[in-house]
This record gives structure tokens, sequence and C-alpha cells, in this order.
């Protein structure tokens, strides 16, 4: 039995990053060897065998020499093997692209075996902004796309490498990857067209819809829910007739619904949906938060502070438009979450929601005085 250490954490050995992952391809044994070695190996995979052993991973490969299974593998620069004695093997481009840091497929047919490699190539540009996509790699990914293999993969899947993108240092080059390849559809198809969409008159846009999105995506890296926040807030702007461009009257509230869908068809948690549709809902009236009368600061900040979200939707706001409420709202949420109804105007329905908005905005104008 030969064991090797695999992918991505020798990539992170070579160039000297802390490695957090570690996965492991098993050669030259059988299944019930591999289990007889370690009885508390269990195994986890379908479509080809892979076995957890103490939080570890041990796949068995795909082909049958050591050459054929490294162009099995997903990019170039993660078809590595180490083995117990250090000896490395490689594809044959393998250190050449990482050395001069380029994503290439290990091989067009490894893309075509599992489709989700477009949506994992893309990921790993977000992970490695540093790296350069390949044409080959674009026009494998495109391949894959117009033969209609990206409508095969389960929805779950592609929420999952979704989420992990959104956790990387560059998120936006998730999208923009995805749309270079004429990738974005079925599972965002929502901006398939948005690259021939401007985001905004000048001189407060410059770019098109979705590259403004890969912007503030990237803006906000480093927090999960406000990325996603970022990918949704200008959904609505899609949706805008022809006739009405540059501007995007109205796009906050077309685009509250379209979060909702987009987060439901990658089977996203309820707070991802909650958070992109509440991107989508506030960042204007956010944005315009000076002028805002006090009772709608309240139904804004009552809605985020019950969704814990109002830090990231003024983080939006910085992303998305340059200005920065936060430490103003913030002090205005401290002001009227602590408001109560007196007893006499408690338990009359709709009335008494109503009385206390009035007491909470009534709260907020005598701060602000």
């Amino acid at each position: 039995m030969q064991v090797y250490l695999a992918g991505g954490a020798v990539r992170d050995l070579l160039q000297g990053r802390t490695i957090t992952d570690r996965d492991y391809l098993v050669m030259d044994a059988t299944k019930q060897e591999f289990k007889d070695a370690f009885p508390g190996a269990h195994e986890v995979g379908r479509a080809f065998p892979v076995f957890l052993l103490d939080g570890l991973e041990f796949s068995f490969p795909r082909a049958t020499s050591i050459t054929d299974e490294l162009k099995a593998r997903d990019l170039t620069v993660n078809a590595l093997l180490l083995d117990e004695e250090g000896e490395l093997a490689c594809h044959p481009l393998g250190l050449h692209d990482l050395h001069n840091k380029i994503l290439r497929p290990a091989s067009r047919q490894s893309f075509i075996d599992d489709p989700l490699r477009v949506f994992r190539a893309a990921r790993f540009w977000a992970k490695l902004p540093d790296f350069t996509p390949h044409n080959e790699l674009i026009e494998t990914m495109r391949y894959i796309a117009e033969q209609g293999l990206l409508k095969t993969l389960a929805p779950d899947r592609i929420g999952q490498e979704t989420v992990k993108a959104l956790n990387t240092p560059a998120p936006g080059n998730y999208l923009r990857l995805l749309a270079q390849a004429d990738c974005l559809s079925p599972w965002f198809a929502e901006f398939k067209d948005s690259m021939n969409i401007p985001a905004g008159p000048l001189p407060y846009h410059d770019t098109s819809v979705i590259e403004h999105t890969c912007r503030v995506m990237d803006a906000l890296a480093g927090d999960e829910y406000s990325v996603w926040m970022g990918l949704c807030h200008d959904l609505g702007k899609t949706r805008t007739p022809a006739h009405v461009l540059p501007k995007h009257h109205g796009h906050d509230k077309v685009g509250v619904q379209m979060a909702d869908v987009l987060s439901k068809r990658l089977r996203l948690s309820n707070a991802h949906a909650h958070a992109g549709a509440k991107a989508a809902k506030w960042h204007m009236i956010a944005a315009r938060y000076e002028e805002l009368r006090p009772a709608t600061k309240v139904d804004m900040l009552m809605d985020l502070h019950l969704a814990q979200m109002v830090t990231q939707l003024f983080s939006l706001v910085v992303a998305d438009r340059g200005t920065d409420f936060s430490q103003e709202a913030m002090s205005d949420v401290h002001t009227i979450v602590p408001v109560r109804l007196p007893k006499e105007l408690m338990n009359l329905g709709a009335e008494s929601g109503k009385r206390l908005r009035e007491l909470r905005a009534h709260a907020l104008k005598n701060s602000n005085k």
C-alpha cells in the first residue's frame, strides 16, 4: 500500500503556505486491505471510494496509473502527490503552472467526468487571486456549459462551492470567471447578460452590473454573509428595461424576491436567504441615512436588528456607495431597542405595534436634537 499526500496540501507546502486541509490518495491497495489496516476508517464516497479517518480523507484512484490519476484531477496546480519518502509526482505542467501561477485544467476529460469542477475552478481563482486563469481553462469551462453538463449537477453541490467561495480573499473572482467562461446559466442565470448592463449612470458607476457586484463582493471579503449580501444587492438591476438604462429605478424592490429565489435554488441556508433579501431591500435606503425620517429609520433598523444584520448592511453601503453611516446607525439602534410600550398600550394588536413605532421614532427625534 502506498499513501500519498495529495492536491492542495502539496501545492500549499510547495508555496510555503499554511496547510489547512490534508487529503490522501491510497494506491496499490484494495478497499478491504485499507479497512483491514485502518479499522476505524469510514467509507463515504459514492462515485469512487473515499474513507474518513480521524478527520482526514483518504481517496482511491480514479485511474490505473499515477500519470492517469494526475490527469483525472481538477487543475494542474492541484495534480500533485507527495509520498511518504518525500518523492513528488506531478502533472506534466503542474510545477510549471505553480511557478507561473496559472490555473489550467488537468485535462478536459476530468471536467467532463465531474462538471462541478467548473465551480471549483472559479472558487480557486477566488482563493488564489494572484493566479491567472489560462485560456484553456476558460475554453474547457465554456465547453462544459455548451454541452449542458452544468444542468446535471445537484443544487446543494453548487451551494457548497458557492459558500466556500464566499469565504475567500477575492470572492468576486468566483462570479468573474463564471461570467468569462459563459457559465452563469443555469445556476446564476440572473447575471447571464449583466456584463452588458451598465451598473448606473456616470459619475456614480463606470462599469457593468456584474463587475460592480464583483467589486463590492471583494470589498466585503472576510465576512461570508456580507459577501453574499454584496452578490445579491443589485440583482434587480438585471431586470431593468433597456429603454430606462442606465438608471435603475426600483431595482431594490425587484431584487428582494430575486435574492430569495437564488438562495433557494442553491439550497443555501435561511440565514443566507434573509441576508440577500435584506441587502436588496435596504441598501438604497440605507445609503441616504442622513435624509431619512425617524420612522423610516425605525422600520429599517428594527428589521435589520432582529435579523442581526445591521453591521453587515452598513458595511455593504460603504462597499457600494463609499458612505459610512455605521456609527450613526448603531447609535440609533441603541436608542430605539430599549423603548417599551407602557402597560396601557400593550395587547392592542396592530395598534400596539403602531404606537411602539411612534415612540421609537420620537426617541430618535429627541436623541438627534
